[in-house]
């Protein structure tokens, strides 16, 4: 990608099975976290953001200056979903909060968590 960042596959298993694969971008430096998806017009259906968190922690994220609708998932640091805050709200100022320490926030296109079945205790695989 332009941005600098890496690109990553990542996976989320489904309780049913199912699993969906994306590549998503890695913000790993405070700088490109930051920044995260702020002005992007587009966001691909099997691309995404990670934010890796180490030590675990709460999350809180906005949406200023973010275009386009997300779905963040908020993933525990034993893989598993803890939340997901569905079709967050363009340029909005209200904090989208973790709940819990996590280890990790991914921020998909808006709609994609429902469209695929997403839920809590999903299991998500990345190279980290």
């Amino acid at each position: 990608s332009d941005n600098g960042m890496a690109l990553i596959p990542l996976t989320i298993t489904t309780a049913r099975g199912n699993s969906h694969r994306f590549t998503v971008e890695v913000a790993a430096s405070p700088a490109q976290q930051e920044q995260g998806l702020m002005f992007r017009a587009t966001l691909a259906p099997d691309a995404g953001m990670i934010f890796p968190m180490r030590p675990a922690r709460y999350a809180s994220f906005w949406m200023k200056n973010t275009i386009i609708p997300l779905d963040m998932i908020f993933i525990r640091p034993d893989g598993r979903i803890a939340r997901i805050a569905a079709q967050t709200t363009p340029y909005s100022l209200v904090p989208v909060e973790s709940g819990e320490p996590v280890s990790a926030v991914l921020e998909i296109a808006g709609g994609r968590a429902a469209e695929l079945g997403l839920a809590e205790g999903d299991r998500v695989v990345w190279k980290h």
